[in-house]
């Protein structure tokens, strides 16, 4: 609890230093004004917190989480600010009305990006086209269009026109499998039931599968899986299905999320000896698995590529050099070992605070290519 509060602390006083107690010589009243306003929205955002997140109440949630992505940003850009600050006053740049200038400018500056970020995570994302060559692939399969979507986080924000507007941009691609790496909302099905409804009219000619994700045993995992059957896509509960197209056969494995275990659900772990039981060694193999940083395991067992989510490339920068901390990939395409390669997605949807910076969203389409013959 010391912790929690000292970092609440700094993220609200710092913003407030900036922009009202750096010497910025405001009046008198907006100097107080500027006070009160930082010190309510300091004392009443965790008990918005509690009730957005602890009670399931979406109002303070949305509240909340407004508050969460604006005050990282402000706090971001203040350092950043109070950095030229010094740069300025090293030059002797600026004189007395330094500290109002560089207060405006943050604020200026914030004002932008939050706009902006609100823009950029409630709109329908850009497609990211790739190709991603296969060694192991049959020539049968070669161009296999895979489309990947990922943390949707379904939640307080009632985002099912968005969703309906998803679908129908992954069916213009007519995939031939479309994946959905994990984290499918924040709530329950029940709770999300609409805003998930849409991801039955997705269509693929081969196979439509789903892997839990974190977020998932937060709420009800094992719901989310028996949802994602009644919408018509495989849940991949540690298990497998192959696909087969002009006589060659490609297996799509997927794992519960590297948090399962710990969840205490009785039936749940990243489980991929299990997910790969009864699977042809000789096969291509696919796998989803919710974060990037399972490739260790998929590596080790020879897995041709996996796909995972997770990251939200970070989402609002600079905090995807803190998401690097945990796990090995941000986003994009990596390799690891000899065989297996890594598509990490920037997620499709936004989770908790409505913006992203310096982060877009996507939707994927990931062309599978078999390596052409020799000669």
């Amino acid at each position: 609890m010391v912790i929690v509060l000292l970092v609440l602390t700094l993220l609200f006083a710092l913003p407030w230093w900036t922009l009202f107690g750096s010497g910025a010589g405001w009046p008198f009243p907006v100097f107080l004004a500027g006070t009160v306003v930082f010190a309510c929205w300091m004392a009443t955002f965790p008990f918005l917190m509690a009730a957005g997140h602890g009670r399931h109440n979406d109002r303070a949630a949305r509240i909340a989480d407004s508050t969460l992505g604006a005050v990282w940003v402000l706090f971001t850009w203040s350092v950043i600010g109070g950095l030229v600050h010094l740069v300025l006053m090293g030059l002797g740049v600026g004189g007395a009305d330094r500290a109002r200038v560089v207060a405006v400018a943050v604020a200026a500056v914030v004002a932008v990006l939050l706009a902006w970020g609100n823009r950029e995570a409630m709109r329908v994302p850009r497609i990211k086209r790739l190709d991603v060559q296969l060694p192991r692939l049959g020539a049968g399969l070669d161009g296999t269009r895979v489309v990947v979507l990922a943390d949707t986080h379904y939640g307080p924000i009632n985002r099912a026109r968005w969703s309906a507007r998803v679908a129908e941009e992954v069916n213009a691609l007519e995939p031939d499998v479309v994946v959905h790496a994990g984290d499918i909302a924040d709530g329950t099905p029940a709770q999300r039931r609409g805003q998930s409804a849409p991801l039955g009219t997705i269509t693929s000619r081969l196979a439509k599968v789903y892997v839990t994700g974190n977020h998932e045993y937060f709420g009800e995992a094992q719901g989310w899986l028996d949802r994602m059957a009644e919408l018509g896509w495989e849940p991949l509960h540690n298990r497998h299905v192959v696909v087969e197209r002009g006589g060659d056969r490609l297996v799509l494995a997927g794992v519960d999320d590297v948090t399962a275990e710990s969840s205490g659900l009785a039936g749940h772990s990243a489980n991929l000896s299990g997910a790969l039981e009864g699977a042809d060694p000789d096969q291509p193999v696919l796998l989803v698995a919710h974060q990037p940083k399972y490739v260790p395991q998929a590596a080790a067992a020879g897995i041709d590529l996996q796909i995972s989510g997770h990251t939200h490339g970070g989402q609002i920068w600079p905090f995807n050099f803190l998401v690097r901390i945990d796990q090995p990939v941000v986003h994009g395409l990596s390799r690891h070992g000899e065989r297996t390669q890594l598509y990490t997605s920037r997620g499709t949807g936004f989770w908790g605070p409505p913006f992203r910076v310096f982060a877009p969203s996507e939707i994927t389409l990931l062309t599978l290519r078999a390596t052409p013959a020799a000669g």
